[in-house]
């Protein structure tokens, strides 16, 4: 494990020194409230609000449906970044379009923080496709995301220190309710019938919930959505899915259905028929304004959706009786 933590500070390291964050820098930088919160994708911007609360502004760069693996940032983005007084991106390369961008930034001395930096290779896993990096989709296991939570906590504390309580308070309370929907989640996918608990999505956004969960995913496409199927690929799951009498599919609010209709169409030429359970929130959270576009809410759709679309038993408006699809 210790070539794996090693790579762990490899690749977050090169976010730090490209922005100049390096640690004497954040060693000397201070907050004084009111003060501008920059962040990237839709679940580190929610995540980072919760513990903020009332003390700074947080934006994020990443709207709703929006893929952080393709995601490069605008002229308007980069003007952004650069008023930030801190910022806060998810990590394990996640943003890796946004490399060149950070670079711009060099001679800056605005810290930022990965909120991934403290789960270890313990934690961990690392797709074979990958070549050695470790699969960004962390915050699918929600256990990791209260790990996230303490990261954007601790950082705002060192940062703030006159308003390291606060901060510490706002991430417990937080904590408290991702702790509700982490068991809720165990609970209802525990309820899908063993044979037909098998997740089968548009990318392999859903292995650290696999492993939370207890669930089998398979998906037509890589880790990244940068990454095509090939034909063998997609006949060895239609293959799958007709030997196992899987009998729904899910799309994703960030990725084309295309390959998951080619699924659909292949399996139904050998006789089986395969519907959409429903559209999953993977890497970016519901629309905006919505309980579904929190994190809370995006796993609560999640497990609900998944949990009732594959013959298990989950409340129809799911955890907090809050979501607004139907289920």
């Amino acid at each position: 494990m210790k070539a794996k933590a090693t790579l762990v500070s490899l690749l977050t390291l090169p976010l730090f020194f490209l922005t100049g964050c390096d640690t004497e820098e954040k060693e000397n930088a201070k907050l004084t409230s009111p003060y501008k919160v920059i962040t990237t994708c839709t679940m580190v911007t929610d995540i980072v609000k919760q513990v903020v609360g009332d003390k700074g502004e947080v934006e994020g760069l990443m709207g709703e449906g929006v893929d952080p693996h393709m995601y490069k940032p605008t002229r308007d983005d980069l003007s952004t970044l650069k008023d930030a007084d801190v910022i806060f991106y998810s990590g394990l390369m996640l943003e890796g379009r946004m490399a060149d961008s950070f670079a711009k930034l060099s001679r800056s001395s605005i810290p930022c923080f990965a909120v991934t930096e403290l789960l270890d290779g313990e934690f961990l896993l690392e797709p074979e496709e990958f070549e050695g990096h470790w699969d960004p989709h962390v915050w699918n296991d929600v256990s990791a995301w209260m790990n996230a939570t303490e990261a954007v906590s601790k950082a705002l504390g060192e940062l703030d220190p006159d308003n390291a309580k606060t901060y510490e308070k706002n991430a417990a309370n937080y904590i408290a309710e991702l702790k509700k929907v982490h068991g809720y989640a165990k609970k209802s996918i525990a309820t899908i019938p063993e044979k037909s608990r098998v997740l089968i999505t548009a990318h392999d956004a859903f292995n650290y919930f696999a492993r939370a969960y207890g669930i089998k995913v398979k998906a037509v496409q890589g880790v990244t959505t940068a990454s095509e199927p090939d034909p063998a690929t997609i006949n060895s799951l239609i293959t799958y899915i007709v030997e196992n009498d899987i009998r729904a599919i899910f799309v994703e609010n960030i990725v084309s259905d295309r390959n998951l209709q080619a699924v659909i169409e292949g399996a139904k030429a050998q006789g089986h028929e395969l519907t959409v359970g429903g559209t999953l929130f993977s890497d970016a959270t519901g629309p905006s304004g919505t309980y579904e576009g929190t994190y809370l809410g995006m796993v609560d759709h999640n497990v609900t959706l998944i949990t009732r679309k594959l013959g298990g038993t989950a409340p129809e408006k799911g955890l907090n009786g809050k979501l607004s699809g139907k289920y």
